[in-house]
């Protein structure tokens, strides 16, 4: 009994220790280590310049050398890591293909038009530049050509339309001068391919050559897609021309003068910027050797080292025609961006007119129409298959190549 009573007692004081004893608290689990948050991304702005050109078609390689002008200045821009607004600039260059026909250029100005580009370099060709140049007035985006040269495009009362390239009334004056002065002829016949660039300068020429006394044959026209000439040229040839201007490009100006060498023309050949190119020994082969022909600018090799060293870089080639000019044109754009610290077309639309700006193509600013002041017109003349520069016309005087280069501190 007293042993039961024992074991009881201690059965019932084991069960309250038991029950009263503290159990040692459940470990809390390690807080894990939290990474440092990356810092937010600086502020950025997407500007997006358009580009418009035709790289379609028998002037393609044009368009393309224009385009490449464009984007070399796009990806220099974006190198130098420039800030708009206090903001990231990313430029971007929406790229067309207008495929040198009015109808389809104006197709394209508006999609960039609604693609709310912040300024446009092009187009090309004169007759595609007018049309598209309107849309980009009605929208207040700012467009500087490269290469358009009628003198229609600037006079159309549009504050926003610049070009960095001298006038057909420019260029039409110089190698019709040139010829006279130089080859002296008594008979010159022009031929222009209908289109505004084609008859503008043709125009020009024709009026200089008459107020020099020289006789003028009745106008002949082609087409921007003519390629047979031999209609024209054996009506020419019963004439005998002492000089044959051409007013067009050169995909059309190549079949030309070799047309009229395999007729036995013995008329010098001469053509504006459009067919100023080394595609017309492609064209023409050995015809093409003493043409003469003119540019509004100066010679593609006359640009700057510094251009010319990148273009060649990035793209393996020499540039071409007016590449010079476009790059110029972009960064025109972006340098009337930076002065108004800012890309809205009607914040730095008053920069771009007032900008005095040295480019790759020499001192830019423009006039009151947005023309280029003191712009310079270079003759040239194929010789051994290749395109030389042998005269530079500026501010109504004639200058040597080397003299010329002289006077920009090269040579």
């Amino acid at each position: 009994m007293q042993r039961t009573w024992l074991a009881l007692a201690l059965s019932a004081t084991a069960v309250a220790l038991a029950g009263c004893g503290e159990q040692a608290p459940a470990p809390k689990p390690e807080a894990k280590a939290e990474a440092p948050k990356a810092p937010p991304p600086p502020p950025s702005i997407e500007i997006k310049i358009g580009h418009a050109g035709p790289l379609t078609g028998g002037i393609a390689h044009l368009g393309k050398d224009n385009e490449n002008g464009a984007q070399l200045a796009i990806d220099e821009a974006n190198e130098a890591k420039l800030k708009i607004e206090g903001k990231d600039a990313k430029f971007v260059l929406l790229k067309e293909d207008d495929q040198a026909d009015p109808k389809q250029g104006t197709t394209v100005a508006q999609k960039l038009v609604d693609a709310k580009v912040n300024g446009v370099v092009g187009h090309l060709n004169s007759g595609v530049t007018i049309p598209a140049s309107a849309l980009y007035n009605q929208a207040g985006i700012p467009m500087i050509s490269g290469s358009a040269t009628n003198p229609k495009l600037t006079e159309q009362g549009f504050k926003n339309v610049f070009r960095v390239v001298g006038r057909d009334d420019q260029q039409g004056p110089a190698i019709a001068s040139y010829l006279a002065a130089e080859r002296k002829p008594k008979l010159v016949a022009v031929i222009d391919d209908a289109t505004a660039y084609g008859e503008g300068i043709a125009n020009e020429v024709e009026k200089t050559l008459t107020a020099a006394k020289i006789k003028v044959l009745p106008r002949e026209k082609g087409t921007d897609k003519t390629t047979d000439w031999k209609a024209i040229l054996t009506k020419l040839r019963g004439r005998k021309p002492d000089a044959i201007f051409y007013g067009g490009m050169d995909a059309t100006g190549g079949p030309l003068i070799k047309q009229g060498k395999e007729l036995g023309i013995k008329a010098v050949f001469s053509f504006g910027d459009g067919a100023c190119t080394d595609k017309m020994t492609e064209l023409a082969g050995p015809a093409a050797e003493g043409l003469l022909c003119s540019q509004a600018g100066i010679p593609p090799q006359a640009a700057s080292r510094k251009f010319l060293d990148a273009y060649k870089k990035k793209f393996n080639v020499a540039p071409i025609l007016y590449a010079p000019f476009t790059y110029d044109a972009a960064n025109l754009l972006i340098e009337a961006m930076k002065k108004a610290n800012s890309a809205e077309p009607s914040k730095y639309l008053p920069e771009l007119q007032k900008l005095s700006f040295s480019g790759a193509t020499g001192p830019i600013s423009f006039d009151d129409r947005g023309d280029r002041k003191d712009a310079e017109i270079t003759i040239f003349t194929m010789k051994g298959g290749k395109i030389e520069p042998i005269a530079v016309v500026k501010g109504g005087k004639t200058f040597g190549y080397e003299e010329f280069l002289k006077t920009m501190g090269g040579g």
